[in-house]
């Protein structure tokens, strides 16, 4: 008896070993979206309340992570708080479409498996990054957009709001802006004419890609990623862009990466932005930042396209190359260690 017993605590110990090392490497990052974002554009109050915003989020991945909890869980748990934030282009800041509507989407990715779930178009789910995980979670589907999925999201018990709850009247000046000018703004575009400041959150910031995402590794050693926004401002058509599409705007798997984009979705959708960095690391055996660096800063810049990402493996390194003027982005790691980053330098 004891000779088994013995025998079965040495089968078991290289993965207690390996549990507490995925233990000490749990690690959260997050991005608040990236663009023309300098500091001559930004006033101290409004980098204040960024700062603060992406350290909540950060903090409330965290607490998830450090209780033992998944990187789905934590990642959910981040995005919450920017979603319900007006700062960011998702869920309560949310852009308005050229019909003066806010259509959200969001997708989320789970790495040891590859499921994954997204919604689109989505006009009253307080959470779109909630109802994404239910499709994965609660349907043999991967993605629903419109009715459908806001019909499933109430059939699953989330929380349904009024349209109203998404106004924010920074978004909505943001919007006659973009009609009379008759352009699409990637997020929003803060200067008037005049050049003076605009209400509440437009301010000179110039052009902004406001997605929210976050990208997480648990002490189960599991990576996860996920993505929420609003879109463009005076999109047409139900356009719909890279967030909710799974290996553009998110993408994850245990044997590569995490990743979650920010920029004009339309490149990242042609570039395959998220799987093309996990390609990169699988068959040619690039490290995180490397692939990361290659896509960012090499393919999407001959391509035209703007924008960055933040990307995890499950070390526990951590890439967030954007090839725009700057990025709202932060990480925490195990030991509770944190940052926070605006700015391109």
């Amino acid at each position: 008896m004891k000779k088994i017993a013995l025998f079965a605590c040495l089968v078991c110990l290289p993965f207690m070993l390996n549990a507490q090392d995925y233990k000490n490497k749990i690690t959260l990052v997050i991005h608040g979206g990236a663009g023309t974002i300098t500091r001559s554009n930004m006033t101290p109050e409004k980098e204040r309340a960024y700062n603060d915003a992406l350290k909540q989020a950060l903090q409330a991945g965290y607490a998830v992570l450090k209780k033992g909890g998944t990187s789905l869980d934590a990642i959910e748990a981040a995005i919450h708080v920017m979603e319900d934030s007006p700062l960011f282009n998702a869920g309560k800041g949310a852009v308005f479409t050229h019909d003066g509507k806010n259509e959200l989407d969001a997708s989320i990715m789970e790495g040891k498996n590859l499921m994954a779930g997204s919604v689109a178009g989505v006009t009253v789910v307080k959470n779109p990054i909630s109802a994404a995980r239910k499709v994965m979670e609660k349907s043999e589907h991967v993605m629903m957009v419109g009715k459908g999925a806001e019909e499933f999201a109430k059939k699953q018990g989330l929380e349904i709001v009024d349209p109203s709850y998404f106004y924010t009247e920074a978004r909505w000046k943001a919007l006659e802006k973009a009609m009379k000018e008759e352009k699409v703004e990637l997020d929003h575009s803060a200067k008037d004419t005049t050049g003076a400041l605009m209400h509440d959150l437009i301010f000179i910031e110039g052009k902004k890609y406001g997605t929210v995402g976050c990208v997480a590794l648990d002490q189960y050693g599991n990576l996860a990623a996920g993505t929420s926004t609003g879109g463009m401002t005076n999109k047409k058509y139900g356009r719909v862009g890279d967030a909710p599409i799974i290996g553009a705007g998110t993408y994850a798997n245990n044997a590569t990466c995490a990743v979650s984009a920010t920029g004009h979705g339309e490149y990242f959708i042609r570039s395959v932005v998220g799987y093309d960095i996990s390609a990169l690391m699988e068959y040619k055996g690039y490290s995180l930042q490397k692939a990361a660096d290659e896509v960012v800063m090499k393919k999407l810049v001959q391509r035209g396209g703007e924008g960055g990402v933040i990307a995890l493996d499950r070390k526990g390194n951590i890439a967030m190359p954007f090839n725009s003027e700057g990025m709202y982005r932060g990480f925490i790691k195990a030991d509770g260690t944190m940052e926070v980053r605006i700015y391109k330098n």
